[in-house]
């Protein structure tokens, strides 16, 4: 019951970090798509609270920060970004709690393929609605939308995530376990 309840307060503490974070690339659109300020929360949800808050606070994040703010744009963007951003808290929760060893490789594990994952469940999600809005999503689209411009938010999640988590586990919010030595097997 304790644990469930911790975790339903850093799922909200990362839900308004998600509504925060894009407050500082200024609002300005191609600035965020650079950045990626509302993955970060949610990665670090999924990390931390599992994969199921990840995905609700994934899901939830991008709509209501339209609601509230008026961005991103409702459609096709954040309807999209609510599919890519609740794979990303499901994935990197998931394989994360499954991983053997709580450990840096693991959690690089979690994070890349989270990453892919993602960037597939969002190109997926712009070609149905693109559809049906009765527009084409090309493959030069996605591949600027989900690498080129994205770069810079991808490296900063890769060294960023790993640093928190880092600190984390030396307050004792989260434990990284040591993976034993090969000869020790």
């Amino acid at each position: 019951m304790q644990k469930s309840i911790r975790n339903l307060v850093l799922a909200a503490l990362f839900l308004a970090l998600g509504l925060i974070l894009p407050f500082f690339t200024g609002q300005i659109p191609q600035i965020g798509r650079m950045l990626l300020p509302m993955h970060i929360p949610v990665l670090i949800c999924g990390l931390i609270c599992g994969w199921q808050y990840g995905a609700i606070i994934g899901f939830v994040l991008p709509l209501l920060r339209y609601v509230l703010f008026g961005m991103p744009p409702i459609f096709p963007t954040g309807i999209a970004m609510s599919f890519e951003l609740a794979t990303y808290g499901l994935v990197v929760g998931a394989l994360y709690a499954h991983s053997c060893w709580k450990c840096i490789f693991a959690l690089y594990r979690s994070l890349l393929v989270a990453m892919i994952a993602g960037r597939i469940i969002w190109g997926v999600a712009e070609v149905v609605l693109l559809g049906l809005g009765g527009q084409a999503f090309t493959w030069q689209l996605f591949l600027s939308g989900a690498l080129l411009t994205a770069i810079p938010g991808i490296a900063l999640q890769l060294v960023l995530i790993p640093a928190l988590m880092i600190a984390l586990d030396r307050t004792g919010l989260v434990r990284f376990s040591k993976k034993p030595a090969a000869d020790a097997v």
